[in-house]
């Protein structure tokens, strides 16, 4: 098997993948993050259940997922605009690594994946709760956002 960017044409140019001959299936990815916060800081939010005088960071960073998904086409220039037949988010303390893992599963039935879609909206929750807590500390650092597994389409996939 050759692999090769599916967003290149033949003579090496930026093309947006022509997905026109493709058939619509479910399609499905999730992926994940995380959040990691000095240790104080990190049992201060989770002692507080995740309140903040600006309101729920989990709360919060769940609607900024789910936008995030839905304007994934947006931000991303080659992303082809989809529509979303559903964004689930997930958020979890994560005590050995002072963290809130971050899972967005987005799911379609189109003629393309939405592996964009899932990473766009960890990535968004990610910014969302660094937004609404870094007045309690900058050193706060969001990591390991990657896709965890995809369906339908020419493959599937799961990162073991």
């Amino acid at each position: 098997m050759t692999n090769h960017l599916t967003h290149l044409d033949a003579n090496g140019d930026i093309a947006m993948v022509d997905v026109s001959a493709k058939t619509a299936t479910t399609r499905t990815a999730t992926a994940t993050g995380q959040v990691i916060f000095p240790a104080d800081i990190y049992t201060a939010i989770k002692n507080a259940d995740g309140m903040t005088k600006k309101g729920s960071i989990t709360q919060t960073a769940y609607i900024a997922g789910v936008m995030g998904a839905k304007r994934t086409s947006d931000l991303i220039p080659l992303c082809h605009p989809l529509p979303l037949d559903s964004v689930k988010m997930s958020f979890d303390y994560d005590d050995s690594h002072h963290a809130i893992t971050v899972t967005a599963t987005a799911k379609v039935t189109h003629k393309t994946g939405v592996e964009m879609e899932a990473l766009t909206a960890v990535s968004v929750a990610c910014l969302t709760i660094y937004d609404m807590t870094k007045a309690l500390s900058h050193d706060i650092v969001i990591s390991d956002i990657k896709l965890i597994s995809k369906t339908g389409g020419k493959s599937d996939y799961a990162n073991a």
